[in-house]
């Protein structure tokens, strides 16, 4: 007689292969194991916590026809940097639209002094910093230093060359230190 294996047990290998096959339950536990880990990519993708949680929950909705298309050519945690990746892009774009519609409201709020103050931690100021950068830049330091994956595994989540991922580092900490120095930072 076979013996089962405890959902929580399974690798991901064998959720992702029961998931494609329209296994609900180990599709649910796959998304339980992986979303405190989207969740984070997702919040140092955007800096907020309201929109984090709204990615993450995007990826989850994307993930059941998603699933389908994994290869498992590498790890599933870089292919799910990916799809995280372009949730937040979708996301952000969407939140970009709706940005000028309120910026009314925020010139109004700044007169008023109602505006929020701003935090004073030196680390959010830098990773706001980070959320200026473009979308290269970003997305190679967030992966490198926010994630801490290697540039070769960055690489794979962007799908370019790994020195491509050291130039967009590079770049983007000449962009940082100007950044930091024009906000008082440095």
């Amino acid at each position: 007689m076979a013996m089962m294996l405890d959902e929580s047990e399974a690798s991901d290998a064998e959720l992702i292969g029961r998931a494609k096959g329209g296994d609900r339950g180990a599709f649910g536990t796959l998304l339980e194991r992986h979303y405190d880990f989207v969740y984070r990519a997702a919040y140092r993708w955007c800096g907020k916590k309201a929109d984090a949680e709204d990615i993450a929950q995007e990826v989850c909705v994307r993930l059941g026809k998603a699933i389908r298309d994994y290869r498992g050519g590498g790890a599933f945690t870089t292919w799910l940097y990916s799809v995280t990746m372009n949730a937040a892009r979708d996301t952000m774009r969407k939140t970009a639209r709706e940005t000028v519609k309120t910026a009314a409201y925020g010139v109004h709020a700044l007169i008023s002094g109602e505006a929020p103050a701003e935090s004073e931690d030196p680390a959010e100021a830098l990773w706001a910093a980070v959320r200026q950068l473009p979308d290269k830049q970003r997305d190679a330091v967030l992966l490198v230093y926010g994630e801490g994956l290697s540039h070769a595994a960055a690489a794979e989540a962007m799908t370019i060359s790994e020195a491509t991922v050291s130039w967009h580092i590079h770049e983007a900490k000449k962009r940082l230190k100007t950044l930091m120095r024009s906000a008082g930072e440095v």
